[in-house]
């Protein structure tokens, strides 16, 4: 199987500090900045802040629904959260990177998860990358208008 990608990014006019604690608030935070057209019946299941969090949604992309069920994890110091869905190989990887002399972030978000075989997985890797960058593109916009 192939892997798939999606992803895109933003630059942010807020230090990494502040974009990272806006987004490790699951409970509070996170919510603000998904897009109801896409994100639905978004829920915290376990903590809210941060690494240990676990998060349920429904995302609506290119003409699907799918269900996540996303654990959050800080893999080290620095600028990353990594979101790995309990059900599937999807892995998402937020990268905060200071610009500008920290007063500006640049946010990078990626989606990668192995792709199916055959024909399915031939339109997956041609179709799936763009729709979500497209959803991506407006959670970026939305944390950049309200860090």
């Amino acid at each position: 199987m192939a892997q798939v990608v999606a992803q895109t990014e933003r630059l942010v006019a807020a230090s990494p500090q502040r974009v990272y604690a806006f987004l490790a608030d699951y409970r509070n935070n996170r919510p603000r900045i998904l897009p109801p057209e896409y994100f639905r019946d978004y829920r915290v299941e376990q903590g809210g802040d941060g690494a240990g969090t676990v998060i349920s949604y429904q995302l609506r992309a290119g003409g699907r629904d799918r269900p996540y069920r996303m654990r959050v994890e800080k893999p080290a110091e620095g600028g990353v959260l990594l979101e790995w869905d309990l059900e599937s190989s999807l892995v998402t990887t937020w990268t905060l990177t200071p610009a500008e002399g920290e007063e500006y972030t640049l946010v990078g978000l990626m989606s990668r998860w192995d792709g199916a075989g055959g024909i399915g997985g031939f339109f997956e890797r041609m179709f799936a990358p763009r729709a979500l960058r497209r959803v991506y593109d407006d959670v970026l916009e939305k944390l950049s208008a309200a860090v």
